[in-house]
């Protein structure tokens, strides 16, 4: 792990104000996706209109597919409700809504030499960090807090996280709680 040298958070962590930060979740998704284009559509770069087609399929069967080609297939489609891109809209926008639902049917699969269920947390980190609109501060800064960890493989215990929530709720600031699990596996 290291710090960002755009906000000084773990890299990741200041997502979504710091741009760097921002950038480097936005790839988690967007590297799977275009690893994914690549396969399906037999060229590195489809014309719009296929990679359109290629995102609405995607998006029609997502426990098909691995949770970051269905988030970035959503990223490629507009809500038709609100306009936002399709899942990341505001809360109480159904077609947002309904699609944020349905891509936690997508398959996780965890990475190599990483706790089971890591990928899970991954997943939930990227979407709550992408769409912190969406969520509370309180769930935001958990996840800025946690996702630097995750994805360095670590998981912390349920003791561990409801430890972290206690101290958020308390009021407990980013600055506050960055190097609680700077050793993973410490409590």
């Amino acid at each position: 792990m290291r710090r960002c040298a755009g906000c000084g958070c773990w890299e990741y962590g200041g997502a979504p104000d710091c741009a760097r930060c921002a950038d480097l979740v936005y790839l988690i998704v967007q590297d799977g996706w275009r690893d994914f284009l690549r396969v399906w559509s037999g060229t590195a770069e489809p014309s719009a209109e296929e990679e359109r087609a290629i995102a609405e399929m995607v998006v029609e069967e997502p426990d098909r597919h691995d949770w970051r080609i269905v988030d970035g297939a959503l990223d490629r489609l507009s809500c038709a409700g609100c306009g936002s891109t399709l899942g990341r809209g505001p809360r109480g926008c159904p077609p947002c809504d309904l699609a944020d639902g349905f891509r936690y049917s997508a398959i996780e699969t965890d990475r190599p030499n990483v706790h089971p269920r890591n990928e899970h947390a991954v997943r939930v980190g990227v979407s709550v960090v992408r769409s912190g609109h969406r969520y509370s501060a309180r769930a935001l800064l958990g996840w800025r807090l946690g996702l630097p960890f995750v994805l360095d493989g670590f998981l912390p215990s349920t003791a561990q996280a409801q430890a972290l929530r206690a101290r958020i709720n308390d009021g407990a600031t980013y600055d506050d709680l960055a190097d609680l699990w700077s050793l993973p596996g410490s409590s």
